[in-house]
């Protein structure tokens, strides 16, 4: 990981680079407002959820989100068409989109000024992984790497500072880092036996 930081020296700074900083007093201010919430005892946990289907005919995969829908799909050479991007690639995305909010969240607790953010993700998923020949190569992506380019009139050690805050708080940074229990069960469902006998039982959930 790495920060690359460009510092201007702006008596004033200009009004086509003041949209992130009036965003981080927006920001600041509900980072604020959380954290009073915490320290009352107010805050709860979040449920997250998420619903992914398989389209008939074409295999896209449609992910729900609350009200948010994002459409994952397969190269053209492995029976895609190329309408979203794959899975692993959405994994860097959601990568860079947390390490990016939460480079926002800290710069506003912080009050650090930022004229520009971008976040770039880069890993390599390798299709021979666990097959005859390449058994040690990885079936996960896997050499995940992210630079920070950062535009901001703040001095290095304050970045330098920001950054290590990032790491060490951004949620999804660590889940990748950290080894994770995650629980599985299949819900079998046989429609055309149902349509055929209506009396048939429900689905059954058979634990993986």
């Amino acid at each position: 990981m790495s920060v690359a930081a460009s510092s201007r020296k702006h008596p004033a700074m200009p009004q086509l680079h003041a949209h992130l900083n009036d965003y981080l007093a927006e920001k600041r201010a509900a980072v604020l407002a959380r954290d009073a919430a915490i320290e009352r005892g107010t805050a709860q946990p979040a449920a997250l959820k998420a619903r992914v289907s398989a389209e008939g005919r074409s295999g896209v995969r449609r992910i729900r989100i609350r009200d948010h829908q994002v459409i994952s799909d397969s190269p053209p050479d492995f029976a895609g068409y190329n309408l979203g991007p794959s899975s692993p690639e959405l994994q860097l995305g959601v990568l860079g989109s947390c390490v990016t909010h939460i480079f926002l969240i800290q710069a506003a607790s912080r009050q650090v000024p930022l004229t520009s953010l971008e976040v770039e993700v880069t890993g390599v998923i390798d299709p021979r992984g666990g097959k005859p020949g390449h058994e040690e190569t990885p079936i996960w992506p896997h050499d995940i790497a992210y630079t920070v380019h950062i535009d901001s009139p703040a001095s290095r050690a304050d970045i330098d500072a920001l950054f290590e805050a990032v790491e060490r708080t951004c949620p999804i940074l660590n889940l990748l880092r950290n080894p994770q229990q995650v629980r599985a069960s299949v819900a079998l469902t046989n429609s055309s036996a149902a349509a055929a006998h209506p009396a048939a039982q429900p689905a059954e959930a058979v634990p993986a």
